[in-house]
């Protein structure tokens, strides 16, 4: 049959060998896939695969927990207990806890309790600024203010209430827990007028409160009789060793005004008086009377 093979399509021997093993190579291609099968049969278990995604799962579950678990232990916030009357004026730390504060803010109004300050009623616990609104709110109903015991001070009237104490606070040593004593004036204010005395160097007198951003004249004069102004504690600047950056936030001069004063200083050597700031040509001399305050020589 070879030979009939080989003489029907013109073969020659060598030609038909390697058809003949090409033909092999391609069955044994073709077949090879099935025989792997038979011979190395893979187990078809989805089911372990599915075990192996849950305890996956379970694994990564447990890690998150872990960390929420630490992170609410670690960010704890003091946990409310039951509500209780009481007197802002007279309970400790650990009763501000109770009422969920945290122990900063527990410490803040003990604080202000140590300075002098004092609750008259219940709504001036909100000028507290570490008092949320919804703090108050909740603890409102329980606020009970003890009355102030009787005296025969002139103060206190026929119904037996004292006349709110009268504060005098010096503007330049007051911090912003002091100065929100002071009537008319709350948390936003005492950090502002702290800023704006920080920037200037000190208050010379009472009315530069009126510089104070959102101080209109209307509040000044519901405060100005509770506070004063100690010129002698403004810290002034000497102007003929001072730079630039020691000018650059002075509220009261500009940039040109700052150079003009380093420029003349220049040129004409150092400031002997007041007098010689005067020839400063951009300088107004109502602006020299006020530096004057700021400055030595």
């Amino acid at each position: 049959m070879k030979n009939r093979l080989i003489a029907r399509f013109n073969f020659s021997k060598k030609e038909f060998n390697g058809l003949v093993l090409l033909l092999g190579l391609l069955l044994a291609l073709m077949f090879f896939p099935y025989a792997f099968k038979w011979c190395f049969p893979v187990k078809d278990n989805p089911r372990e695969d599915e075990l192996a995604l849950l305890e996956l799962r379970a694994r990564l579950e447990k890690q998150s927990f872990s960390r929420q678990t630490k992170e609410k232990l670690f960010f704890k916030k003091p946990k409310p207990g039951a509500l209780f009357s009481f007197d802002p004026n007279a309970i400790g730390l650990e009763q501000w806890q109770q009422l969920g504060f945290s122990e900063k803010q527990a410490l803040s109004i003990l604080n202000y309790r140590s300075k002098g300050g004092r609750f008259k009623r219940a709504e001036d616990l909100q000028k507290i600024y570490v008092v949320s609104a919804g703090q108050y709110q909740r603890l409102y109903p329980y606020i009970k203010i003890s009355s102030a015991p009787a005296d025969s001070s002139p103060g206190q009237t026929k119904r037996g209430y004292t006349a709110p104490v009268k504060v005098w606070i010096e503007l330049n040593a007051a911090d912003s827990m002091e100065l929100d004593r002071v009537r008319g004036i709350g948390p936003a204010f005492a950090r502002r007028i702290v800023k704006y005395r920080d920037r200037l160097g000190g208050f010379y007198k009472k009315e530069q409160l009126l510089e104070v951003f959102g101080l209109d004249s209307a509040k000044f004069m519901e405060i100005r009789d509770q506070v004063w102004a100690d010129s002698t504690a403004v810290k002034k600047l000497n102007i003929n060793t001072a730079v630039m950056e020691d000018f650059k936030y002075h509220p009261y001069l500009r940039y040109k005004q700052a150079n003009a004063i380093i420029e003349y200083r220049k040129q004409h050597g150092n400031y002997v008086n007041i007098a010689d700031l005067k020839k400063v040509a951009i300088l107004t001399p109502p602006l020299v009377e006020i530096l004057s305050h700021y400055i030595s020589f």
